[in-house]
């Protein structure tokens, strides 16, 4: 069982820095298009 438990919380402990990078870089993006939208370099009229 706990080998089993083990092997489970590595398997998550290689995921988590990939998730970590993720949410990182659409944060960015995020970011980015609002940037974009207030700018004006993206029309968003037709999305309201």
């Amino acid at each position: 069982m706990t080998s089993f438990l083990d092997r489970e919380i590595a398997k998550l402990d290689k995921l988590k820095p990939d998730s970590e990078r993720a949410i990182a870089l659409l944060a960015a993006r995020r970011s980015a298009l609002i940037a974009a939208a207030v700018t004006g370099h993206i029309d968003v009229r037709a999305v309201a």
